[in-house]
């Protein structure tokens, strides 16, 4: 099985800065692909951003050109740099990992979450 582990959450004002980090643990290989989603209160879950092995991305409109993810295939972490933060970016993010098995059997993971909290 495969572990995910968040951090690096915390309070921030408007327009400031933060990064997160998600270290997978356990039998990550073949881990095909990383992301980060997140949920605020009353609302659902939603994607923010993904990274395949091969580092192709996709973005929410929402986050496109303020936030950025990458990712560190020999440490098995995935990053996620928010910059230009607003109050609506506010949630609890989750981390995820998606594991191919054979190349045939998607297996999913998910982190406890993070808080993010942005201030006006």
């Amino acid at each position: 099985q495969v572990q995910l582990v968040e951090s690096g959450g915390g309070l921030v004002q408007a327009g400031g800065s933060l990064r997160l980090s998600c270290a997978a643990s356990g039998s990550t290989f073949s881990i095909n692909v990383m992301g980060w989603y997140r949920q605020a209160p009353g609302k659902q879950r939603e994607l923010v951003a993904t990274i395949t092995s091969g580092g192709r991305t996709n973005y929410a409109d929402s986050v496109k050109g303020r936030f950025t993810i990458s990712r560190d295939n020999a440490k098995n972490t995935v990053y996620l740099q928010m910059n230009s933060l607003k109050p609506e970016d506010t949630a609890v993010y989750f981390c995820h990992a998606q594991r191919l098995l054979y190349g045939l059997v998607p297996n999913n993971y998910w982190g406890q979450g993070t808080q993010v909290t942005v201030s006006s």
